[in-house]
């Protein structure tokens, strides 16, 4: 059956009696009767719609409560002004996901009947365990409210910014986690002039690269330098003056929303674990994804 077709009431599926009786006559002719028939049950097979992508919960990885100071130092090399004042955060231990949300897990958050039936446009670079890309922070309420609804225990959420940086950090106090220098050894990141994918070195990909294929941090968390932006829980301000010292989203004047962490497009200077950048809740692009957290 093709073009949508469907079976009805009264079809059937099985070859009829009549073409048993053909296959027998071929058989006959000295041709193997049951590769025949398995051939054409299996072109039937074909024809079947195809299984709906099955949901499977993102492997989470427990990050241990701590303090840090949040905010790059004056003297960091390609500091923005909206990194400071810096100040002390003290956080809890929560759950982060292992890698950033992928298209497959998108694909079954629209295949299960939620996402609001959207499917992000893979711009032909594959879908399967990249991340996830051209999703909004709009359209990211809307994955967390289907994938809330399909398990128990503590919700799914997005990291809050002090959170994400926290878990960036990994206990480094360098502009990087592995140090004071960018490489393309541990992160997927673009060209220095602005901007471009690029790949140099272990960094294979002009594009987004699989998630999980650069090394995890000290915490085990793949891809939080690099690879697609993520979006984070916080309204975006222009400074931390004010901001909560306790690890909680900045929730007041939501004109737009952060992101963190950098993307295969965008110079090192944005896998920096202090950069920040924001956008529209309503803004899509092609190196904007996120992760998932949950409280314990």
């Amino acid at each position: 059956m093709h073009d949508g077709a469907s079976a009805g009431p009264g079809d059937s599926l099985s070859p009829s009696p009549g073409l048993f009786a053909t296959l027998e006559q071929m058989a006959g002719a000295r041709l193997n009767f049951r590769l025949i028939l398995f051939a054409l049950l299996g072109v039937f097979s074909f024809a079947m719609p195809a299984r709906a992508q099955s949901f499977v919960e993102p492997e989470m990885v427990v990050v241990p409560g701590g303090s840090f100071v949040m905010g790059a130092p004056a003297g960091e090399e390609n500091r923005s002004s909206n990194e400071a004042p810096r100040r002390k955060v003290t956080i809890r231990a929560f759950a982060v996901s292992k890698y950033e949300v992928t298209f497959a897990q998108w694909d079954a958050c629209v295949a299960g009947g939620g996402c609001n039936g959207y499917r992000p446009d893979d711009l032909g670079w594959g879908r399967g365990d990249l991340p996830v890309i051209n999703v909004s922070w709009d359209d990211v309420q809307s994955y967390l409210a289907w994938i809330n609804g399909r398990v128990g225990g503590q919700r799914f959420r997005l990291l809050t910014e002090a959170e994400w940086e926290y878990a960036a950090r990994a206990g480094s106090k360098a502009a990087f986690a592995w140090g004071a220098s960018p490489s393309h050894k541990y992160a997927n990141y673009g060209a220095e002039t602005c901007c471009a994918g690029f790949e140099e070195g272990a960094d294979r990909w002009v594009n987004t690269a699989p998630v999980g294929s650069f090394p995890a941090n000290a915490f085990g968390l793949h891809d939080m330098a690099g690879n697609v932006w993520e979006w984070v829980q916080d309204c975006y301000a222009d400074s931390y003056a004010g901001a909560p010292s306790d690890g909680s989203a900045n929730e007041a004047s939501c004109t737009n929303r952060v992101y963190r962490g950098g993307s295969w497009y965008f110079r090192s200077k944005g896998i920096r674990s202090a950069g920040r950048y924001w956008g529209s809740p309503k803004r899509r692009y092609n190196d904007l994804g996120f992760r998932l957290a949950r409280s314990l």
